[in-house]
């Protein structure tokens, strides 16, 4: 229930700062609940996986938040571009645009059809310097607000570390010296988009690669392209690792376990993580990594290669090959076991009740990079 404003001279004060100062945009709010403001989650979208949305937003039926700005960083093969064009065919589901500004030139329509993205609808956009990325960020944005402000948009940038600026494409190879340039004009334009992305019904997400930082021997080894600006104006950040691959009895690789860190988090606990399998052939295996996260919180009982679940009174017997199709077969059941896994993976804090002999000291530094 909204709370009256009972100071008259801070009413008084946003009037005056609103019609001043705000003119266009509104500058001066109330955090009472009873009007939108830059602070609220207009609303969450699904990475594909929903252990990883868990882990990010740290409510069910989560993700990465809109009018927010979210990076995807890891090395080469480790699931970025995939994690990216899931959240587009999740936007897609919920009615919303999908565009895609790809620097890479290494996306094929076929593959975007296998994720679930539909490319009739999808707008693709391909740049190649750091100018004319955010120069199409900032012309979406703006016709959003003319046309269709109540329609939901995903930008995918993948990815950042591949563009170059206008100086670069334009000096000879043997020259060095313009990533100083890069991170100058990604600064530059991340003040102005994150401003822009916060008043609307936008999601931008950028891939990045990471770089070893050179004679680091103590803390975090690992950067990411385009200096501090990134990660400083996104709300989430999420690392992926590959953990290994996936091969079949005849030792043919069908994909690689993945592992997504959440190094920064403005909207659920930091410093969490979320395993999952990554097909070549379908990308995200969202249901088989549900049966990993029961045994990790013994809310399944294993003997051999069978398992053993009760619902309702009954014992329902099953293959880890056959988890899926007993989630579709048995009526239910599929609703109670992700209230099971919200339950077990829902952090709740607990530090007001802990004294400073049950907490443990580490060296280890929160974003350190």
């Amino acid at each position: 229930m909204a709370l009256a404003v009972k100071d008259e001279l801070a009413q008084a004060l946003a009037d005056n700062l609103n019609k001043k100062i705000g003119k266009d945009n509104r500058v001066a709010y109330f955090l009472d609940g009873s009007d939108s403001t830059p602070t609220d989650i207009k609303e969450f979208i699904s990475t594909g996986s929903s252990i990883l949305d868990l882990a990010i937003s740290n409510r069910p039926n989560g993700g990465i938040a809109v009018g927010r700005i979210t990076e995807i960083n890891g090395l080469e093969s480790s699931g970025k571009s995939l994690i990216g064009t899931h959240i587009l065919a999740e936007t897609q589901k919920k009615g919303g645009l999908a565009v895609y500004i790809d620097t890479e030139t290494s996306v094929s329509r076929e593959w975007l059809e296998t994720i679930g993205i539909d490319v009739q609808n999808l707008l693709y956009l391909h740049v190649e310097t750091v100018e004319d990325i955010f120069e199409c960020i900032e012309n979406i944005i703006t016709k959003i607000r003319e046309s269709d402000r109540d329609r939901l948009v995903t930008i995918l940038v993948d990815s950042l570390a591949a563009a170059s600026t206008k100086v670069e494409m334009e000096a000879d190879f043997d020259k060095d010296g313009w990533a100083t340039a890069k991170a100058i004009v990604i600064s530059k334009a991340m003040r102005k988009i994150t401003q822009m992305v916060g008043r609307e019904r936008v999601a931008l997400v950028f891939t990045n690669q990471l770089r070893q930082k050179l004679g680091v021997m103590f803390g975090d080894p690992w950067t990411t392209s385009g200096g501090k600006a990134l990660p400083f104006h996104s709300s989430t950040r999420i690392r992926l690792k590959n953990m290994g691959q996936i091969k079949d009895t005849k030792k043919n690789t069908l994909g690689m376990k993945a592992r997504a860190q959440i190094i920064k988090n403005r909207l659920g606990p930091p410093l969490r993580h979320a395993d999952f399998n990554l097909y070549f052939d379908s990308g995200i295996d969202d249901k088989g990594s549900w049966l990993q996260v029961l045994k990790d919180h013994k809310l399944v009982k294993s003997a051999g290669a069978w398992y053993t679940l009760n619902y309702e009174g009954e014992d329902i017997k099953f293959q880890s090959k056959d988890f899926e199709k007993k989630l579709d077969e048995v009526d239910g059941l599929q609703e109670h076991l992700y209230d099971l896994i919200c339950e077990a993976s829902i952090l709740q804090y607990q530090s007001a009740d802990l004294g400073i002999d049950d907490v443990e000291y580490t060296d280890e530094v929160i974003g350190d990079e």
